[in-house]
């Protein structure tokens, strides 16, 4: 959009363009930079006050704290001199929501990220970090974007609209069926609801289950 607007402002005008590369133009200094490229440099104290707090958050997950405590058993982690877990060159991030949601935000958000797709990220992140589960939260965590589902284009085709079921020509050829958990535990430990509904006449049986039987 950028280069859009310039192309729009220049094409009235009788100009020759002439590229000029970076490594060429000596006396340009930070201040004649473009805001964006020195935002990085800022660094969020929350961030800071997260990193300070990694140590105790990281024996309070009970996964890390199981390697610690299996170290001598594999050479895929290790312990450094200030008691970091690392696994390899890639630290160790402790089951901490703000502390990864920091990491997720700043890998998607940043400016120089230009918020990339869960491939990319995940890659970009896996080279410095590790927790059981990044390839999941990376793909949960781009899909919520909301500047992702505004601007990037959909390739897929475009789905149909939903079409009503038809009706069925007599009771109990079809049902519908669903379940209602989370109930007191009876007399006969039952603590779930089998809701089974005719589609034609909406009669219904409820029959008690318990919530881990199987099929």
């Amino acid at each position: 959009m950028r280069q859009r607007r310039w192309l729009e402002l220049l094409k009235d005008y009788d100009t020759n363009i002439q590229y000029h590369p970076g490594k060429a133009n000596l006396v340009a200094d930070a201040l004649s930079r473009k805001v964006g490229m020195i935002a990085g440099i800022k660094v969020e104290e929350e961030i800071i006050c997260d990193m300070k707090r990694l140590d105790i958050k990281l024996y309070e997950d009970s996964e890390i704290w199981t390697i610690v405590e299996n170290l001598n058993e594999q050479t895929e982690f290790r312990l450094d001199e200030d008691d970091v877990l690392w696994q390899g060159t890639r630290l160790c991030v402790p089951n901490y929501a703000t502390l990864r949601e920091a990491l997720l935000t700043e890998a998607h958000s940043s400016p120089f990220s230009v918020h990339s797709g869960s491939t990319k990220m995940y890659h970009d992140l896996k080279q410095h970090f590790w927790w059981s589960g990044m390839k999941r939260d990376v793909a949960t965590f781009v899909s919520r974007c909301l500047i992702c589902q505004q601007v990037k284009i959909e390739h897929q085709r475009a789905s149909g609209l939903l079409q009503p079921l038809d009706i069925p020509v007599w009771k109990w050829d079809e049902i519908s069926m669903y379940f209602v958990t989370g109930l007191p535990r009876t007399q006969r430990r039952n603590d779930a609801i089998w809701a089974v509904v005719d589609r034609l006449t909406k009669s219904a049986h409820f029959l008690p289950i318990r919530k881990d039987y199987s099929v």
